[in-house]
């Protein structure tokens, strides 16, 4: 009997409760809901020659940054699929291969050739999306752009009820400044699942950039008791609680969910989201006049450089030249810039300005953290994240503009964030 995935495309498995473990599982996987590893285990288990729920697997162990399964898995996928694959699942199996092998340019390549082919293989289209995605950490500066023509270009191959694709779509509207478009598409996916934290971090992000980050709070305070701690996107969802309370002028709320949710000892995301959201909810707090504990930092300082020793990934090098600058650790983070600048990526400029800013910031040298800021700003991007993760170092470009005397420029840097989004 021929068995289809969710979205009609067929599977090589003879097996229907491999079939059926394995559309289940990537639901579970493309909703970031508990429970994906130990379905896909189900589909590996019901047939073990099935390609694709080996490579499903690795990919639901990569997400939940358990390196050394993922790679030992979508090693297995890669032979399985290499003796019984059909041209699909080899083609899916080679793009998942190189993404979680760290060939990340490759894997985008690859990807986006495969979606040509076969465009509602979700799997693959799930790893450009995102504000961890293959092109959010390309470093190319037009990622936002580049996520919505892929969204469009294939759009007339998925139904119109497609949760996942209605989330993604309308979250790439979203980034790319169409917030009503992104917010009203997002907001049908969600309908569709409610059961799905991608959906509603989407819906969050599109109310933010709405200015309305009340809306936003009031989303998530109801949904995430349904979401167990256990799910990866737990913590994120409280950080941008967290941020409308701060927005809200609320600091000790704030900490609180920090204390509760972000931290490292509190949160079971992973080291990215950890490290990241952490960093980030501490220097707004104290960019904001807000006072922050000295072992707050200090937490976050041995957790980040344990969890990221190496200088190379864009995004975190951001955020641990921020920790280090607010924990006065300017030797390490002069030790860090220059490990930085020996890197070859796109983003590694920007990088480094904005680590060096942060020390001037910092030291209360706004206008040094001003003049290496401000060429940076159109460049912002090629770090990766999301448009609410990298506010932070607009909002600290406009801080230091403003405390510089420098009001002018302070005032057009906003009129060009407002005109992007209305």
């Amino acid at each position: 009997m021929a068995h289809a995935d969710s979205r009609d495309l067929s599977l090589s498995t003879t097996s229907p409760d491999a079939a059926q473990a394995y559309r289940d599982g990537v639901d579970l996987l493309l909703s970031t809901w508990p429970g994906a590893v130990e379905t896909l285990q189900r589909a590996v288990a019901a047939d073990p020659d099935f390609a694709l729920a080996r490579a499903a697997l690795a990919r639901a162990y990569a997400t939940r940054a358990q390196v050394a399964e993922a790679r030992a898995c979508i090693a297995d996928a890669v032979a399985t699929a290499a003796r019984n694959g059909t041209p699909r699942e080899c083609s899916h199996v080679a793009a998942l291969s190189l993404a979680i092998n760290g060939q990340g340019q490759a894997a985008l390549q690859q990807a986006l050739a495969h979606l040509d082919d076969w465009p509602r293989d979700v799997v693959i289209f799930g790893l450009p999306m995102g504000a961890f995605g293959l092109f959010a950490f390309s470093g190319m500066a037009d990622h936002d752009q580049a996520r919505v023509d892929l969204c469009e270009r294939h759009a007339g191959r998925f139904a119109a009820d497609d949760w996942w694709f209605l989330t993604y779509r309308g979250w790439s509207h979203t980034e790319n400044g169409a917030v009503a478009r992104g917010r009203d598409l997002t907001r049908r996916g969600l309908d569709l699942r409610p059961a799905n934290a991608n959906a509603v971090h989407a819906l969050a992000h599109g109310m933010v950039e709405d200015g309305a980050s009340h809306e936003a709070d009031a989303l998530i305070a109801g949904w995430l008791p349904g979401y167990d701690r256990a799910g990866l996107l737990h913590g994120h969802l409280a950080w941008h609680q967290a941020l409308a309370a701060l927005e809200a002028g609320d600091a000790d709320r704030a900490l609180a969910i920090h204390d509760h949710s972000i931290r490292a000892e509190a949160s079971q995301g992973t080291a990215l989201n950890i490290v990241t959201d952490t960093v980030s909810l501490l220097w707004r707090l104290r960019a904001a006049g807000h006072p922050v504990p000295a072992d707050a930092w200090a937490r976050a300082r041995d957790h980040a450089e344990a969890k990221f020793p190496a200088a190379g990934h864009a995004f975190v090098d951001v955020h641990l030249g921020l920790v280090l600058a607010a924990a006065g650790a300017g030797d390490a983070a002069a030790d860090r810039i220059a490990a930085i600048e020996g890197g070859t990526g796109a983003a590694a400029p920007v990088v480094a300005a904005i680590c060096r800013a942060a020390l001037a910031f910092v030291d209360g040298d706004y206008a040094g953290c001003a003049r290496r800021l401000a060429p940076m700003a159109a460049d912002v991007a090629r770090i990766g994240g999301s448009g609410a993760q990298r506010a932070l170092i607009h909002d600290m470009l406009l801080q230091a503009l403003m405390r510089s005397g420098e009001a002018g420029k302070a005032q057009a840097l906003l009129d060009a964030r407002l005109r992007r989004h209305h």
